[in-house]
């Protein structure tokens, strides 16, 4: 470390000079095995990638007094399953989540109305069922995200809001 020239050096103390070492590795590439080139892979059970997927979680817990779920259901069950289908159309505008994705999941499924048709809560409440555990129910979470078409994902909130609960069949492909 360098010292100021008054500062005294007892002359037996050898000086340290800088000294290089015996081996320079070469620079840094992105060449790990988990590494991907171009864009993401897309295809059955990949899933949807996006930027902060994790701030979805946040925007559903502020709607969560909004939620209306049935006497046989549970509402972080419908929270989980349209999570997925709030990230699955974030990510098809290469964004992060917004309300109004949590929104369209949650309208498409019935859980903001009051009264939905009844046909509808007896469509999603097999399929919303334990999703909560996330380790154990990820090929149903899958395929409540995979039940929502893209046209639908693609459509304003103002627009699956004049749909439902007219056309939920449609909004559900079905």
């Amino acid at each position: 470390m360098a010292a100021p020239k008054f500062t005294p050096v007892v002359p037996t103390d050898a000086p340290r000079a800088y000294g290089s070492p015996d081996f320079v590795p070469g620079s840094w590439a992105p060449d790990r095995p988990g590494e991907i080139v171009g864009f993401q892979p897309r295809g059955v059970g990949l899933g949807s990638p996006g930027p902060d997927q994790g701030y979805a979680i946040k925007i559903a817990n502020s709607l969560k007094p909004e939620l209306r779920v049935g006497e046989r259901e549970n509402i972080d069950d419908a929270i989980r399953g349209c999570l997925g289908v709030a990230l699955r159309r974030a990510s098809l505008f290469s964004r992060a989540p917004v309300v109004h994705d949590l929104t369209i999941a949650f309208t498409v499924w019935g859980f903001l109305d009051d009264e939905p048709p009844a046909e509808l809560v007896d469509f999603r409440a097999p399929r919303f069922e334990g999703l909560r555990h996330v380790g154990h129910h990820y090929a149903e979470a899958r395929r409540v995200v995979d039940q929502v078409p893209v046209e639908t994902l693609k459509m304003t909130p103002a627009q699956v809001r004049d749909a439902y609960p007219g056309e939920w069949r449609s909004l559900l492909g079905l």
